[in-house]
């Protein structure tokens, strides 16, 4: 007679903790490359979030679900990784050189691969566009699952989101290690966005940066959004004389990583539908801190 195998293991977690900790102390001393896989296996649900990044803190109350079945819905993707699900929300975590969405339906997309990824879960949701990042920037982008959802955070932005910062590789170093950015930006008939420092009828913004470290001819840089306006880091940081690496749009025709040294870390906000605060975090790209040692 076959024995009933439990596929759902449950923990409860009794003290902050973060995930890969808890799940390598919790599976009795697993390596911690193995705790990893499994994670981002997403076989891991936090309050039944399926959750894919291992530094994820777990809090005091929450409950921890390993879930062993064969039949898991696995998610494999170079462009993209998804480092949270609900059944609400996507988080994402994209590489640059992919468009956010596109008209062209054989382009491939962020919102195209995650499609793809909720039709063979046979579900009927789709991917929708919550925020954009421009193609060749990389890091965090929020999606929702149904159009609700998605009007929800969109019309609510502004009092959702509490933190949003971005990394930048930027040429030279800063002549102040932190400070504040602040201009009127307008965009013209070529899609290149102009900034000023008077008031000329175009979107006001703000940029909160802080320096985070300098070497060989670089700085890297904390930039956190007050505003969120089309290009405002990019062109902010070319306001300071200091622009983003590789950025040949806005004055840097220095290129030594091949892509815009621009990527989306950190982005904090409350759940539209839970009410829940998210906080989520990735860490600084390896050819910007390459760059900054001179490799």
């Amino acid at each position: 007679m076959r024995k009933n195998i439990k596929t759902l293991l449950t923990f409860k977690v009794t003290e902050d903790s973060v995930l890969i900790e808890f799940i390598m102390q919790k599976m009795h001393g697993i390596s911690r490359n193995r705790a990893k896989a499994l994670i981002s296996n997403r076989v891991v649900l936090v309050n039944n979030a399926i959750i894919t990044h291992p530094l994820a803190e777990v809090k005091a109350g929450q409950v921890v679900q390993l879930d062993r079945s064969k039949h898991k819905m696995s998610f494999h993707s170079k462009d993209l990784d998804i480092v949270y699900e609900d059944p609400y929300l996507l988080i994402v975590d994209k590489q640059p050189g992919l468009l956010s969405m596109s008209n062209n339906t054989r382009q491939q997309t962020v919102q195209t691969v995650l499609n793809r990824y909720l039709e063979k879960g046979g579900g009927r949701c789709t991917s929708h566009l919550v925020h954009r990042l421009d193609r060749d920037t990389s890091g965090l982008m929020v999606y929702a699952k149904d159009v609700k959802t998605q009007q929800s955070l969109i019309n609510g932005w502004q009092q959702l989101v509490t933190d949003r910062r971005y990394i930048a590789l930027v040429e030279g170093e800063l002549e102040n290690p932190r400070g504040e950015v602040k201009s009127w930006l307008t965009e013209d008939k070529r899609f290149i966005t102009h900034s000023s420092s008077v008031d000329n009828g175009g979107k006001f913004a703000v940029t909160h940066y802080n320096v985070l470290n300098s070497s060989n001819g670089y700085s890297l840089v904390e930039c956190e959004l007050v505003t969120g306006r089309k290009n405002q880091i990019r062109v902010h940081m070319a306001d300071l004389g200091h622009p983003v690496v590789g950025d040949l749009k806005y004055g840097s025709g220095n290129d030594p990583m091949r892509r815009l040294g621009l990527h989306a870390y950190m982005l904090s906000f409350t759940h539209p539908v839970t009410g829940k605060f998210m906080r989520f975090e990735t860490p600084v790209p390896a050819l910007f801190e390459k760059c900054l040692d001179g490799k």
